[in-house]
């Protein structure tokens, strides 16, 4: 294994990827071959890491090894040298299954040999600004430049990204010039149900779909997704001779009706990535008039508990989606049931006495009771259907080997533990690659979304209904989204929560979907998220950072201003006339949308940084000799004494000020905060839960995930102050604390005493990039 795991990082991969590929027999094999056939080409000269990473994904693409060499030698050769071509390539070839393949045809379709020169690139893309010339000077920058880089990448095909986007970026400065106040000017938001694709990845190449709504992109041809009733025309769907029949039947059931379901098993928290799937299954039903069932794959009862039911379900309602139908997997366990037996009937199944360690690992040896007798079969699958075996004694298995080289997998195995919807009715429960396709084909499924993962298990999906003669529908698979600084697997997650390192699966310092609401991240800003990731077939990795940026984008026109002093300072104002109240606006760039009053009394508090008592170059608040400006107040405070308590510290212990009318000084160079007269609360401040990237990758991390915890990810304020506007807040309300962050209130909140969340910091941290 190590030599084999040496062997792909030569070629580019990551240790921890490499080890991935391992697990994947056929797919480790064809790599290995691939290697050998390129070293045999290159000599003594290693596999540089570009040809590797195309070695590497044309493996994981190709359908028919006997062109395994021919790529092989145009990758090793540079005559594809990029994605682009090996695309290209890929199309070409599956589309030309003859033996014999027309090379200068074949080079024509791949780019080969095309040589794009700089000059060309200037002279395409000054014809398109040409075309928009008008609409560019109207809008100047904030023209959507996706437009120009789309139009340039279809009549420049086969250019360098990167040349292209440079030679956009130069010409439009160029034309309009460079950038003035008013480009520099915010622009208004309007948010509509809306997600955006990349404008481009980190190669230069840039997404077809740049500016395009969530249902633009999912709609129609969009994804180049069959038709339903045409399920037939997909790649890899077999046709046997009653499918047109099954198809027909569908289609009158339906009425053509697309139809998806989000499935996911109740045995924990939604985390961010299932935040993608939910977009995907529920935004492609709703993109093309169709609907999207829940569907709970409720087959382990060991494992399931009500409260992860009732989470999934509000997770989804919270991003903004409602399902056609609540399903259950249980729903359809006679029916299950009486489908296995069919199965059995036709020699497609067997009973299988094989103890689960035999089953584990590569190359298991084939079961000695493959070929028994159907009716030996019937007879052994009722008696466990009866109890009459110990839970590992037997299992039934299906006649079949999936793509991953995986040989019968299981259909049915025992348990002997009561199910949370039919109590001890079953003590056999049906399997994930049994049940799966099955209950899309009872529920008319159209489009059976899912992970990239599932992909080796797309060969057994159309099998099992196929060996059932039964609808078919056509499972298709899209990238997971991942993020660094985390973990979102279940039994981490409750490991993180047993050894007491976060509180439970809300904890905001996760990344789980009810941990995101409790932080106070808005369903909005996790959805324009999800899109602008794409609907990629890649698996994504992403940085939390870029996250919170959506979430700043929503709140900043979402969550009404505050103010609140987490290290409070005394200041007395010497010479207030009387106490009074000051009128805030709850958005100070749009007072219209509204505003609230607070006190102002003789006694103020402000934030201890807000003052130095000895100057320093570039302070711009108060100090023993500079005035400050009080934000909303119309007041510029000067300091008249220190007062200090008398300790080992010598600790700040209040101010002694005096006002003026900001009318009748001169302006400060700053303003700050304040309370008066405030309400007391807790404030919970957040950082990264882990300090490495990624936690789980032994490489990084040695010693496990749970080495790896930043001891500073959670700060408690309990003696906070903040204004008496926020006291009828409800929990998960929102609130921009001037200066400060972004704030939402907690469940853990009293009518004694509040306690917020920071969501997110004003502004992004530069060392989080």
């Amino acid at each position: 294994m190590a030599d084999a795991v040496s062997i792909f990082m030569s070629i580019g991969l990551s240790e921890q990827k490499a080890k991935e590929t391992l697990k994947n027999e056929a797919l480790s094999s064809t790599l290995k071959k691939a290697i050998d056939q390129a070293q045999g080409l290159l000599g003594s000269a290693s596999i540089d890491k570009t040809a590797g990473t195309l070695l590497y994904n044309m493996v994981t693409r190709l359908k028919d090894l006997n062109r395994l060499s021919f790529l092989t030698e145009y990758i090793i050769t540079r005559k594809i040298t990029s994605e682009l071509q090996l695309s290209a390539a890929l199309d070409f070839i599956k589309s030309h299954p003859q033996k014999n393949l027309d090379r200068l045809e074949f080079e024509a379709a791949c780019g080969v040999g095309v040589m794009v020169t700089p000059e060309q690139i200037e002279d395409a893309v000054e014809l398109i600004i040409r075309k928009h010339k008008d609409q560019l000077l109207a809008e100047r920058y904030r023209f959507n430049m996706g437009i120009l880089m789309g139009e340039a990448r279809t009549a420049l095909k086969w250019a360098d990204g990167k040349m292209v986007k440079n030679e956009v970026d130069m010409q439009v400065l160029h034309f309009l010039g460079p950038k003035t106040e008013a480009d520099l000017e915010k622009k208004p938001k309007v948010y509509f149900y809306c997600l955006y694709f990349l404008a481009c990845t980190e190669q230069g190449e840039f997404w077809p779909h740049q500016g395009k709504s969530l249902m633009e992109q999912l709609r129609g041809e969009a994804l180049k997704f069959h038709k339903p009733g045409e399920n037939y025309k997909t790649e890899g769907y077999v046709v046997t001779s009653n499918t047109m029949n099954l198809l027909k039947k569908h289609l009158e059931e339906t009425g053509g009706q697309v139809r998806s379901r989000f499935p996911p098993e109740p045995n924990g928290i939604l985390h961010i990535g299932h935040a993608k799937a939910i977009n995907f299954n529920f935004g492609f039903a709703k993109a093309n008039n169709g609907i999207c069932f829940l569907r709970y794959d409720d087959t382990n009862p060991e494992k399931e508990e009500e409260k992860y039911f009732t989470a999934i379900k509000e997770m989804v309602e919270w991003l903004g989606y409602k399902p056609y139908a609540v399903t259950h997997a249980s729903d359809h366990f006679q029916l299950l049931y009486d489908l296995a037996v069919d199965l059995i009937r036709r020699g497609h199944a067997y009973v299988c006495h094989q103890r689960g360690e035999e089953l584990k690992g590569h190359n298991v040896p084939p079961s000695p009771w493959r070929e028994r007798p159907v009716e030996e079969s019937l007879l052994l699958f009722d008696r466990m259907r009866k109890g009459m075996f110990a839970e590992g004694e037997v299992t039934l298995r299906m006649k079949m080997v999936m793509e991953d080289g995986k040989m019968d997998p299981v259909a049915y195995r025992i348990k002997y533990t009561p199910h949370h919807r039919t109590g001890d009715t079953w003590c056999i429960y049906p399997t994930y690659d049994y049940t799966h396709c099955l209950c899309d084909s009872i529920e008319n499924i159209t489009h059976s979304l899912c992970t990239k993962e599932f992909q080796s298990r797309r060969s057994s999906y159309f099998w099992l209904c196929n060996a059932l003669d039964l609808y078919c529908p056509v499972q298709w698979e899209y990238g997971r989204l991942n993020l660094t600084y985390t973990v979102v697997s279940k039994r981490k997650i409750i490991k993180l929560v047993e050894t007491g390192i976060v509180r439970d699966w809300d904890d905001p310092r996760l990344f789980t979907l009810t941990a995101l609401r409790r932080r106070g991240f808005p369903s909005q800003a996790i959805n324009n998220f999800c899109a602008r990731v794409g609907v990629t077939v890649a698996q994504t990795t992403m940085e939390p950072h870029l996250l919170e940026a959506c979430v700043r984008e929503a709140l900043n026109d979402t969550a009404p201003r505050a103010m609140a002093i987490l290290e409070p300072l005394k200041v007395t104002i010497t010479n207030l006339p009387t106490n009074k109240e000051v009128r805030v606006p709850d958005f100070p760039a749009n007072e219209a949308k509204g505003s609230h009053v607070v006190p102002f009394s003789k006694t103020i508090f402000i934030e201890q940084s807000d003052f130095r008592e000895v100057m320093e170059k570039g302070y711009k608040r108060l100090t023993s000799d500079q005035p400050v400006g009080l934000r909303h107040a119309g007041y510029v405070i000067s300091v008249q004494r220190v007062i200090k308590v008398k300790d080992h510290s010598l600790s700040l212990c209040e101010l002694e000020v005096t006002c003026a009318s900001s009318d009748s000084v001169e302006k400060p160079k700053a303003f700050i905060h304040w309370v008066s007269d405030p309400l007391r609360c807790e404030v919970r401040m957040y950082e990264r839960l882990f300090l490495h990237k990624n936690p789980e990758d032994p490489a990084e991390v040695p010693a496990g995930f749970l080495s790896d915890i930043n001891p500073n990810s959670l700060t408690v304020i309990e003696s906070a102050l903040v204004d008496r506007s926020v006291g009828k807040a409800k929990v998960f309300e929102k609130f921009q604390f001037e200066r400060v962050g972004y704030f939402s209130l907690d469940p853990d909140s009293t009518s004694e005493k509040l306690v917020f969340n920071r969501t997110v910091t004003l502004k992004e941290d530069p060392g989080k990039m």
